[in-house]
């Protein structure tokens, strides 16, 4: 093995594989020790895995957890480009779980590509290198006459080696520099900026694909497990001798709440994963566990259950919208002024959004086998699950059930949706607790009803808006009060607001109130957080502001962002005005923005930027004299600079659509005395093929760096299409979803 140390940089390995393979491991620890002041750096890079074959075929190990956004696919095509490959000989498979050999392994907040990207370029160079050196001994000539393409190296004169005749002598030679390291100029790309179908359609669409649902294993038993449905609530008795004489029932029990669980070291996740108290049933089979428990007769001490009202949270908020309390984030002398300006006109209004659930299509499941340890062996711990941070599975069953973190092993599988629900392990707290008292693996699943009373919901809340308009037509004053919600006085997943958003940062007359209603119902990450409300509210508001002021929706859009140039060099994280008057153009023209369209139809428009992507959408909405109505055509102009695999993209731009769509028409979830009122899709409707809109999406491929594209494109839809249906009726809607105001999708 041949080993550069590099300090306070990127260490690199090389070492031959068997059978006279080549495997290049860039190892990125999690942390190196800075050696001047002995402090721990950690790092936020991952270990990929190349493998070249002796015959030519490539694997390519993807680390992070693939559930729809594409990673698996676009991840290991940057390291193919760099590397010169063929992507036809290219296979990708699923790493395993390994923190102290991968690094971070997770997924979430559409950070894998740009977390990623420069450390597969890294990696696929040097292996590139390395092949190159290879081939330079073997021909006889200099490294400077040769290039490394479609799988081989290549002479000057032509004279050509594969790779798979080159791997074994190429772990031979010694690791480049990372410093030193030379990319592809774009110009010369195959596979970056291509389509490529994901790597695993094929097994999905035949049915091989794996998920976790899909586990079976030799004497494996079937769990399933029943909660209160009143959130605090926990097993006092069951009628357990009924239960276990139940048909294809091999035992049942309850477990009581263990808080520890919840002690995991990532911090939007603390306390989320601690085990609730209720009745585990075992049995031979998922059918009959389920059909079991429809027959549970359960007594819940109710002591210390919720409380939660979604109709008093409505009345609180309503009333602390019509007072001036709330803790100011920005704030301007002048504000005031300008809205009592006699020559201004200004507006009020008050927005609600509700909470809503994840609704992945696989719902939650978790196998686990725990392994007692005899003769003075450990604990052990083996999950099969799906999850977007799986190594946190580790941690969960460390403290909760005193096994060594080394001593858990998880086995990954594709997920059937995620969108921040498998970020959240309560699920496999549940099933490790039951594993713990079962002989041999036991596999637990949800019902759809659980997974709906159960959720970790996206959060609600309210906001009320007042703005002034000048003389001449112009935005003068902002006054933005957000009412969202919090446990323990700290604002829960998606409810604080930073008021670093538009039009805070291009208007010099802004300010932001906070006001906090106490919460127990459980809050998460859900899809693009906190920013797929606040585009509903504040591109719905500022269309108002547009009418009140006469103007054209998208003229008022660019003047905006011109009242203050905010650009942020070098900061892809912060709204970039020029990025964003280059998407509102191009939407409006490739929409054919202000078009004369049929009687009852019309056109929206919305802008919004988060998870560093400048996005704008224009829907075409037709509404009949009955509420009925159908998004006919979605335009998008998305900038998250050079793509990655178009088809990917492509593919995550019509699902936010799709997404943002079903939200808005009809899910809502609301609670009284802390139980949840919704049961599954017949009470939360998703979106139907048919109504399904027509989308054409068009990218802006600027020199910024690449970011994540799984979550931005959903928050604009809801207010372009709002805004759409205004035009065509005069009818201005401020809550969602669309249903509770007599609209019906079609």
């Amino acid at each position: 093995m041949n080993e550069v140390k590099l300090s306070r940089r990127k260490l690199f390995k090389a070492s031959a594989l068997a059978g006279g393979g080549f495997l290049l491991q860039m190892a990125l620890p999690i942390s190196v020790l800075a050696a001047e002041k002995d402090t721990l750096v950690r790092s936020k890079a991952l270990n990929v895995y190349v493998q070249i074959d002796a015959d030519g075929q490539i694997t390519i190990y993807s680390a992070h957890p693939e559930m729809g956004q594409g990673i698996m696919t676009s991840l290991p095509m940057i390291v193919a480009e760099e590397m010169g490959a063929n992507w036809e000989d290219v296979k990708v498979l699923q790493a395993p779980v390994d923190t102290a050999q991968f690094g971070f392994q997770g997924a979430g907040g559409s950070t894998s590509i740009p977390r990623n990207y420069q450390a597969m370029r890294e990696m696929g160079a040097s292996a590139r290198e390395m092949l190159i050196a290879a081939a330079a001994l073997l021909m006889e000539v200099d490294t400077q006459d040769l290039e490394a393409r479609n799988s081989e190296v290549v002479h000057a004169s032509g004279n050509r080696r594969t790779f798979g005749q080159l791997a074994a002598l190429a772990a031979q030679q010694e690791m480049p520099d990372p410093e030193m390291l030379s990319f592809k100029d774009p110009r010369a790309y195959t596979i970056i900026g291509t389509s490529v179908g994901g790597v695993d359609n094929l097994v999905i669409a035949t049915g091989q694909s794996q998920f976790g649902i899909d586990v079976d294993l030799p004497g494996m038993k079937y769990a399933t497990y029943s909660r209160c449905p009143r959130l605090g609530g926990k097993a006092v008795a069951f009628n357990e001798v009924e239960i276990k004489k139940l048909p294809g029932v091999t035992d049942a029990f309850i477990l009581q709440p263990d808080a520890r669980a919840g002690k995991a070291s990532m911090s939007f996740i603390q306390g989320m994963a601690s085990l609730r108290g209720g009745v585990a049933i075992i049995g031979n089979d998922t059918w009959s566990v389920i059909d079991a428990k429809n027959k549970l007769k359960v007594q819940w001490d109710e002591t210390a259950s919720s409380d939660d009202s979604w109709s008093g949270m409505v009345q609180q908020a309503q009333a602390l919208a019509r007072s001036d309390h709330g803790e100011v984030k920005r704030d301007d002398d002048q504000l005031e002024a300008a809205m009592s300006d006699p020559s201004h006109l200004a507006l009020e209004s008050f927005y609600e959004f509700p909470f809503v659930a994840h609704v992945c299509m696989e719902p939650m499941n978790c196998t686990a086998h725990f392994i007692k340890g005899r003769g003075g062996e450990p604990d052990s711990m083996e999950l099969w699950m799906g999850s977007q941070f799986p190594a946190q599975a580790k941690e969960i069953a460390s403290n909760m059930l005193g096994i060594a973190p080394e001593n858990v092993k998880v086995n990954l599988k594709r997920l059937g949706g995620g969108f921040g629900r498998r970020a959240i392990h309560d699920f496999a707290a549940e099933a490790m607790a039951i594993a713990y008292r079962v002989d041999g693996p036991v596999k637990l699943t949800w019902t759809r009803t659980d997974d709906i009373h159960h959720d970790f919901f996206r959060v609600g809340g309210f906001e009320n808006m007042r703005a002034a308009i000048d003389a001449n037509g112009k935005l003068a004053a902002w006054d933005q009060h957000y009412i969202g919600f919090a446990h323990d006085q700290k604002p829960v997943i998606g409810s604080g607001f930073r008021g670093n958003e538009l039009p805070m940062t291009v208007l010099e007359r802004a300010r932001v109130r906070q006001s906090m209603i106490a919460l127990d119902t459980p809050c998460g990450a859900w899809r693009a957080p906190g920013a797929n409300t606040n585009a509903f509210v504040e591109q719905s508001f500022i269309h108002e502001l547009a009418v009140l002021a006469q103007r054209d929706h998208v003229e008022f859009l660019i003047e905006l962002m011109g009242a203050r140039r905010w650009t942020a060099e070098g900061n892809v994280n912060a709204l970039n005005t020029g990025r964003a008057i280059d998407v509102i153009k191009m939407a409006a023209e490739k929409a054919a923005w202000g078009k004369p369209m049929p009687s009852g139809s019309a056109q929206g428009f919305a802008f919004y930027f988060c998870h560093a992507a400048h996005i704008a959408q224009v829907a075409e909405v037709s509404v009949d004299g009955s509420g009925n109505y159908h998004v006919d055509k979605v335009v998008v102009a998305v900038d998250v600079g050079p793509i990655i695999n178009r088809s990917g993209a492509l593919s995550q731009v019509e699902g936010s659509i799709i997404d943002g769509l079903s939200t808005m028409a009809g899910q809502q979830i609301t609670m009284e005395k802390g139980v949840i009122e919704q049961d599954n899709f017949h009470q939360y409707p998703v979106t139907r093929i048919a109504q399904t809109p027509k989308i054409e999406v068009h990218f802006i491929e600027s020199d910024h760096p690449s970011t994540g594209l799984g979550e931005p494109a959903l928050p604009p839809l809801a207010p372009a299409v709002t805004n759409a249906i205004f035009a065509a009726t005069g009818d201005r809607i401020r809550s969602m979803p669309l249903s509770a105001q007599g609209y019906q999708l079609v």
